[in-house]
């Protein structure tokens, strides 16, 4: 007889996180009913930055932001699945990566996570409550503002939203972070691109401070004023009639200068716990979620957000969800990928507070920046 193996599952607090996983974890059963995976739920904020040293000891599965793949590679943390999945499970999902996030897993040599999910900042939309305000989807940073000041826009203003929106902007002003030693970004592009960030939040309101991406795609999907988001991470979740009561259409972000802005590549990752003690059967797991055929049924159609190409550029998955998949892929394709040495972690973590707290209270532009900038080089030196 069969000995029963029960693995134990963390992910974030939302369907898109949760959902996909519990019903592929359930077909999984159905087909081996010796094998039960219980998948529990953390916020978004302990997802992005609470240490995953301390998750490996409890649970065998752990849906992963890329940045942690630093911190694997240099800590027995996580199993690298490079040296036990498929080679031809691997070279598919490599092949058919949404923008850059296969690679995002891949540090010190080797991949810490499958790519199920990918994810962006992206622009959304409720087109009936730009067409009763009689505007259109903004073009340009100018038009955004525009549109801000009539009380339509909301911005997604979390610490590590609020610091990927200062990526975004230094890109869009012509630099790219971490390209220089001993700083994430300079003085001149970090105290414009803060200026322009601190323009567009106190335009937007201060109910923004504080807003995560699923709090802003609730507010303007459930709401009857706020219109328009022009840059917070994607949920395609929020483009489907079976979702929410007002689907958002979602698109690509604004230009500035002439420049299309870039926005910093999201997205989840399966891990396995290297204390996991059924390996075999997480390995089967892992390579049941991140195989083709179960990105493009049961892992989207359960609400989930797939990571593998084939499924976004899929005809009927678009009609799902109103064509988010194919409307944002490029944005995707363009995406920033953010460094992954062992201490960005906590730098992300700090550093957020840092931009949140200036956008939200003003102040003095140029001592963020060389805020931000001193802790990624504490970063760097702890790591």
């Amino acid at each position: 007889m069969t000995q029963a193996v029960t693995l134990r599952g963390i992910t974030w607090n939302h369907s898109r996180g949760l959902t996909p996983l519990v019903a592929t974890a359930q077909r999984l059963s159905d087909e081996h009913p010796h094998l039960s995976i219980d998948w529990r739920v953390r916020s978004l904020r302990d997802f992005g930055d609470f240490p995953i040293e301390r998750l490996v000891d409890d649970f065998d599965l752990l849906i992963i932001d890329h940045p942690f793949a630093g911190y694997a590679a240099a800590h027995d943390v996580l199993i690298p699945l490079d040296q036990h999945l498929p080679a031809d499970l691997l070279a598919d999902l490599a092949a058919h990566s949404v923008g850059r996030s296969y690679e995002s897993y891949l540090a010190g040599g080797h991949l810490w996570a499958l790519p199920v999910d990918a994810a962006t900042p992206v622009a959304g939309w409720r087109a009936d409550l730009l067409a009763r305000a009689g505007d259109g989807v903004p073009e340009t940073w100018d038009d955004l503002l525009a549109l801000a000041r009539r009380g339509l826009v909301a911005v997604a203003c979390a610490p590590v939203d609020a610091l990927m929106n200062l990526y975004l902007l230094s890109l869009a002003l012509g630099e790219e972070p971490f390209t220089r030693e001993g700083r994430v970004v300079s003085q001149a592009t970090g105290v414009a691109a803060l200026e322009r960030l601190r323009e567009l939040v106190s335009l937007a309101g201060p109910e923004n401070i504080d807003r995560n991406p699923i709090r802003t795609w609730e507010a303007i999907a459930r709401g009857s004023t706020v219109a328009y988001c022009p840059f917070a991470y994607g949920y395609s979740n929020y483009g489907r009639r079976d979702y929410t009561e007002h689907p958002l259409t979602f698109g690509p972000l604004v230009t500035l200068g002439g420049r299309r802005l870039r926005s910093t590549l999201g997205g989840t990752g399966l891990a396995i716990s290297s204390r996991c003690r059924e390996l075999e059967s997480a390995l089967a797991y892992v390579a049941y979620t991140g195989s083709r055929a179960c990105q493009m049924g049961l892992y989207t159609v359960s609400s989930g957000q797939p990571g593998h190409r084939a499924a976004w550029e899929d005809e009927g998955l678009n009609h799902l969800c109103g064509g988010f998949f194919r409307d944002t892929l490029s944005t995707l394709d363009e995406a920033y990928l953010r460094p992954r040495y062992a201490g960005y972690i906590p730098f992300q973590d700090h550093a957020g507070d840092v931009v949140r707290d200036y956008l939200r209270d003003g102040g003095d532009a140029a001592a963020t920046v060389e805020s931000v900038n001193a802790l990624y080089r504490a970063s760097v030196a702890d790591a």
